[in-house]
């Protein structure tokens, strides 16, 4: 007979800090990225300089890494009921609350210390970025749409990169934040359908839930709406054959999300999640492509 194998030796604490903050998934920072890098671009008519790329990229990465620890915090009574998130740190008991909410201010601490480098707007408004940030978690529990504080949470990098780089805000922020909005509820829907079946039973509430059997096609609307928001609303600054090929590719994507979400099967939803970060990358690449080649002296048109 052969000898019962050791047990495996306990995770580090680090180990288990990396999976409260999703270190191996950047699929959730990269979606908060890639729009405010575009809108620092935007803000800054071109290249914005290292300082303001360095802050916002670290900045977001902190950021989410400090929602993923409240989020788990909010929600470890009702991650044991759904197959997906049983095995998270905080739900499986590995890391403990105090624990969590302390990585997760410290985390948030030292992301506001980089906006402390910017100026007095951009810190003021990270303040209700980040009240918008604790509330999402427990809106999951009153709203129809939660997807909707999720939007409007993911899309605070847009004005505060305005703030940023012009220390005010105008109206344009808002609305790119608004298009930006329309592309957080169409792939969180398609998050929410993955665990809709675990959800019902638990009686969470997610928009996958209340759109019902239309879910398939909102998403489609949202991702849309996103794209003609922000085509109509940049292509004064960057219109062009490079960003006009950036939006055709962008609107391939969404036809490419259909096919995985269609059948509403777990692993297509998901997959179709994971993915969405390239369409954010997509758009990126045509502003900040749009404006090296007009520093270049390359004609756009």
């Amino acid at each position: 007979m052969n000898p019962a194998l050791p047990p495996l030796p306990a995770p580090s604490r680090l180990a288990l800090y990396l999976n409260l903050i999703r270190w191996d998934r950047p699929a959730g920072w990269l979606l908060l990225l890639w729009p405010s890098l575009s809108a620092l671009w935007i803000a800054a008519d071109g290249w914005p300089g290292w300082h303001l790329v360095a802050i916002f990229v670290a900045g977001t990465i902190l950021m989410r890494s400090a929602g993923c620890c409240i989020n788990d915090v909010a929600d470890r009574d009702f991650d044991r009921h759904v197959k997906r998130t049983a095995h998270r740190p905080v739900t499986a008991g590995t890391v403990s609350v105090k624990e969590a909410l302390g990585v997760g201010a410290v985390l948030a601490l030292v992301s506001f210390g980089l906006v402390l480098t910017t100026n007095t707007i951009a810190v003021l408004w990270s303040v209700p970025a980040l009240l918008v940030s604790l509330i999402y978690p427990y809106a999951k529990r009153f709203l129809a749409m939660p997807q909707a504080v999720l939007g409007v949470a993911f899309s605070f990098g847009i004005p505060i990169a305005f703030a940023a780089a012009q220390q005010h805000i105008p109206a344009q922020a808002w609305a790119l934040l608004l298009g930006n909005l329309c592309w957080v509820l169409a792939y969180d829907t398609e998050y929410a359908m993955v665990d809709r079946d675990d959800d019902l039973k638990i009686g969470m509430k997610t928009s996958a839930i209340t759109l019902g059997r239309w879910d398939v096609a909102a998403v489609t609307a949202f991702y849309l709406a996103h794209l003609a928001l922000w085509g109509g609303l940049l292509w004064p600054q960057v219109g062009g054959w490079l960003y006009g090929a950036a939006l055709l590719v962008a609107l391939g994507q969404v036809g490419w999300h259909y096919t995985m979400i269609r059948h509403r099967t777990r692993e297509g939803c998901f997959r179709a999640f994971r993915l969405n970060h390239w369409l954010g990358l997509t758009l990126f690449a045509g502003v900040a492509g749009s404006y090296a080649l007009k520093a270049l002296g390359v004609p756009l048109v």
